[in-house]
């Protein structure tokens, strides 16, 4: 008689989002998780739901593939399954895939997509086949290998020609600075550094090129147009396309709050979800023209001028939000076994490509992300949501509910509200 393995699911890194993938397998499988991590993270403390393993080494590339071909050798019997929140781990586990134990399944893009889809140059331009509209962009570039290449709307300039560049484009202050790769966005570090930069005048803007010129950055810096509406304005999209090539995820959700710390801007706080049927058919789109495998999430803004859905990226991974697609309906492990685990998604009910169920997750205290909604007829919509079902938060789970766990999971929501305090104490029309 045939008998099913059983799974390993292994995590790199200890943030939220692999957190919720590892909650959202063992609710639905059993599956007991590892997670492999540089150090004890705020997400995973005090947490009994996975096995940790302290690897200070783990962003050193070889040393990487020598903890995964480590535990792939300790567990012959088990299918393997690696997960990550990360590009530069989702690029690393491409590059070296010839020499990770063939057996480790990956839910993620490989080398040639990854590369074809993360840097937001690329990004656009295959948005513009596919015709999805995106920010009008300057891209300035910072080596020798870069300046002069083609990127959408033009050539990438140096930053001697960033200013007068913007100005034949018709860019006005304020404009948004971000990297086109996030994982070359990793490696790099300089005074006043973002994930996200808000850029009020051409000396804001100046002094950030001129710390990138000075670190030799690899890849580009996009200067964009401000799309206009407060974050409420902002959607989450997250999809799944098979190994076989079927789109069998798309979800979405109306952000609500972001998080507004340096390290963390733009990252979502609080989703409503949504099936915005617009949007999902037009990264529908996307997936199929790059001939995507694996999740992606998606980041559009619908403008408050003129209600048209702008596309800003695809991130090659689920997403650090990805428990309010679960909450929604439709959860993310059972999407990826039912592809690459199909004996285990056979015991599991088929999730739905598109969740419709309108749940409210959030990170945030209720009553504090009710201060940052202005608009009073979202406020009312969002008050019905959590009196229908409650609010989703991935860290709260009865599975593992310790009372320390409980009572730290708690002590979190004060941290936030400090932060809060700190760095965005007052809504604004911008979101910055």
């Amino acid at each position: 008689m045939y008998v099913v393995k059983p799974v390993l699911l292994v995590g790199l890194g200890g943030d939220i989002g692999v957190y919720a993938f590892q909650r959202a397998a063992h609710e639905l499988f059993g599956w007991k998780p590892v997670s492999l991590q540089v150090r004890d993270t705020t997400f995973m403390r005090y947490s009994r739901l996975a096995e940790r393993i302290i690897a200070p080494d783990m962003h050193d590339p070889d040393a990487l593939v020598g903890h995964l071909n480590r535990i792939a050798a300790d567990h012959p019997e088990h299918e393997l399954l690696v997960f990550t929140n990360l590009d530069w781990h989702v690029r690393t586990l491409g590059r070296l895939r010839d020499r990770i134990d063939e057996r480790w399944l990956m839910p993620f893009c490989d080398l040639e997509t990854f590369d074809k889809v993360s840097n937001k140059v690329h990004f656009a331009q295959l948005c513009a086949k596919v015709g999805i509209r995106t920010p009008a962009t300057v891209a300035v570039g910072f080596t020798p290998g870069s300046i002069g290449a083609e990127a959408e709307g033009g050539p990438v300039v140096g930053t001697p020609d960033a200013v007068a560049t913007m100005a034949a484009r018709g860019l006005t202050y304020p404009v948004i600075g971000k990297p086109a790769s996030s994982a070359d966005w990793f490696g790099v570090s300089f005074p006043g550094k973002r994930k996200i930069h808000h850029l009020e005048s051409e000396q804001e803007l100046l002094e950030v090129l001129r710390h990138l010129d000075a670190a030799d950055y690899p890849s580009e810096f996009l200067v964009q147009e401000l799309i206009p509406g407060d974050e409420t304005h902002m959607r989450s999209l997250t999809a799944y396309r098979s190994s076989t090539g079927e789109i069998t995820l798309l979800a979405g959700g109306q952000v609500l709050l972001e998080e507004h710390t340096p390290g963390t801007m733009g990252i979502p706080a609080a989703i409503l979800t949504e099936a915005d049927d617009e949007a999902l058919a037009a990264a529908a789109r996307f997936l199929s023209e790059a001939d995507y495998r694996g999740f992606a999430n998606f980041d559009y803004k619908v403008s408050s001028a003129t209600g048209e859905r702008v596309f800003f990226e695809v991130n090659p991974r689920i997403g650090r939000n990805n428990w309010y697609v679960t909450a929604a309906g439709a959860n993310v492990a059972a999407v990826v076994a039912r592809d690459l685990l199909p004996e285990h998604a056979a015991a599991a009910p088929e999730p739905p490509v598109t969740p419709t169920d309108r749940v409210l997750y959030s990170v945030v205290p209720f009553r504090m992300l009710l201060r940052y909604l202005l608009d009073p007829e979202l406020r009312a919509t969002v008050k019905t949501a959590k009196r229908r079902a409650g609010v989703f938060h991935p860290l709260r789970y009865r599975g593992d509910g310790s009372l320390l766990r409980r009572l730290y999971v708690r002590a979190l929501d004060a941290r936030l509200v400090l932060k809060y305090r700190q760095h965005y104490p007052e809504p604004t029309e911008s979101g910055f």
